[in-house]
């Protein structure tokens, strides 16, 4: 027989039981489920008892996971010892705020592909990268299969949605030109926030993305040589806690070169770094000091970065453009002196060429244009 238990809440007393439904094959241990709430010992009886026929029918595992939600719960945990945490916390917003709000509560069995359908026009609708979104559904689908709950995946089936008008220009625009680049970092030399400026050359003159400039230690810079070490990144884990990974992709790691005057901005960051510190009571001449620090010596928000580029691009009435935006300000000036697909690739860690190649076609189009003005232009007609 189950036993029943009592407890208290908010000054009342209910009942409950747990019971045991198997053994996990894989692991050996027991597996026991938990049912509360009752107000009544009966009812909780009574409860147990269906229960515990549902089980020796077989019918629990089934029933136990019937919906979209619950298959979700199980993927995630394994998923969980796959991906670096930082793509774990990513994953788990995106399931949390569009995935789940739109499947969560229907039973996975009876998901057809015009509701499927419905849901990825729903996306399309709302969010720019909805086939992000309609992927991560698709895993979860496939898992199921995996389980042998469904033997389909309608997401396989939809249509998905194109853009049939085209992106206006200042939608699409996230990068500086050569003179809009000399500009802002004109302009926040003259603030009095060396640490930004120093951070923002780095990123302009190097292609580093945020993360990885935010994790650099002055370990990782060769002064004499004039090269910077990139290996680790900061990320942002569960319950929003800052640590360093290890690079996207194996290609990510690489040893760059750096232009003498970025070198120069970097050892007199250095040695205002050590003054301001020291006046704080820390210590910057250790190992694994970080190159760019809060005011406690530790990891900077990566949102600050935002803060400090906002200040000055309305301040001074700049053209907008994101942290990230200054890794493919670097991506694009690269090409227009002239420097190679593969090189560049191999400077920015891109793994996979196309990402290089999407924004060479952005360039060449560009000079496309600069052809045709100098052509006209010429003409005078």
């Amino acid at each position: 027989m189950t036993s029943i238990q009592t407890y208290k809440k908010n000054g009342k007393t209910f009942y409950m039981f747990q019971i045991y439904v198997g053994t996990d094959q894989l692991t050996g241990k027991r597996i026991k489920t938990t049912r509360r709430g009752f107000t009544t010992k009966k009812e909780a009886q009574l409860a147990s008892a269906r229960l515990q026929i549902e089980i020796d029918n077989g019918e629990f595992r089934k029933k136990n996971v019937e919906k979209f939600n619950d298959v979700y719960n199980l993927w995630i945990e394994q998923y969980k010892n796959t991906v670096q945490e930082s793509t774990f916390v990513k994953t788990k917003s995106i399931f949390k705020n569009h995935i789940l709000p739109s499947l969560g509560e229907y039973k996975i069995d009876k998901i057809n592909v015009q509701l499927c359908q419905n849901h990825v026009n729903e996306w399309f609708n709302k969010l720019k990268k909805f086939r992000i979104i309609k992927s991560y559904a698709s895993k979860i689908f496939e898992f199921a299969i995996t389980l042998g709950i469904i033997s389909d995946n309608p997401l396989q089936l939809v249509t998905m949605p194109k853009n049939i008008v085209e992106p206006t220009e200042t939608e699409d625009i996230n990068y500086y030109t050569k003179e809009q680049l000399i500009q802002f970092l004109d302009c926040l030399k003259m603030e009095k926030n060396f640490k930004a400026y120093a951070l923002f050359r780095l990123l302009a003159f190097s292609g580093m993305r945020k993360g990885e400039a935010l994790a650099l230690t002055w370990n990782d810079i060769n002064f004499k040589e004039g090269e910077i070490r990139i290996n680790k990144a900061l990320a942002r884990g569960e319950e929003n806690r800052l640590y360093v990974k290890t690079t996207k992709t194996k290609s990510s790691i690489r040893t760059i070169k750096l232009d003498k005057i970025t070198i120069e901005i970097l050892q007199e960051w250095q040695k205002q770094q050590q003054q301001d510190l020291l006046v704080l009571g820390y210590n910057t001449l250790i190992s694994g000091q970080l190159v760019f620090s809060n005011e406690r010596n530790q990891y900077l928000q990566p949102t600050k970065t935002r803060k400090w580029m906002l200040q000055v691009q309305n301040k001074y009435n700049l053209v907008k453009i994101t942290t990230h935006g200054l890794r493919h300000t670097h991506c694009s000036l690269l090409f227009e002196a002239g420097v190679s697909i593969k090189e560049v690739q191999d400077r920015l860690g891109h793994s996979d060429i196309q990402t290089t190649m999407n924004i060479y076609a952005h360039v060449t189009e560009k000079a496309k244009e600069v052809v045709a003005e100098k052509f006209a232009k010429y003409m005078n007609y």
